[in-house]
C-alpha cells in the first residue's frame, strides 16, 4: 500500500505560482485597509467561500509580484493534502 506524503513547496517563480493559485480558484489579494494607492499592504490569496469576503480585496498579479518581490518573500505551498486531495495551504515566506 502506498503512502502519500503532504510535502510543502518554497518557490519564487511567478507563473508556478499563479498557475498554482489559477489551479483553485484563487485569486491575487491584499487586507482591506493595509494598503496605499502605491503600496498593495498585506499580501494573501482569496478562495472562494473561505472568510477572505470581509477581510480581503482583489489585486492585479502585478500589484501582487510587485510587493512580493520587493519584500523579497517566497511562496510555501503544498500541493495535495496528506490524504491525496488538492491542497490550498499555501504562505508567503522569507526567503532564504
Amino acid at each position: 500500500m502506498a503512502t502519500t506524503t503532504a510535502e510543502a513547496k518554497t518557490t519564487t517563480d511567478h507563473e508556478e505560482i499563479r498557475k498554482w493559485v489559477e489551479d483553485r480558484s484563487g485569486k491575487p489579494a491584499r487586507v482591506k485597509g493595509t494598503g496605499t494607492q502605491k503600496d498593495p499592504g498585506l499580501l494573501r490569496i482569496d478562495f472562494p467561500g473561505y472568510a477572505g469576503e470581509e477581510t480581503l480585496e482583489h489585486i492585479s498579479w502585478e500589484e501582487w509580484f510587485e510587493k512580493f518581490e520587493e519584500n523579497k518573500l517566497g511562496f510555501l505551498y503544498q500541493h495535495e493534502t496528506k490524504n491525496g486531495k488538492k491542497s490550498r495551504f499555501n504562505k508567503l515566506v522569507c526567503r532564504e
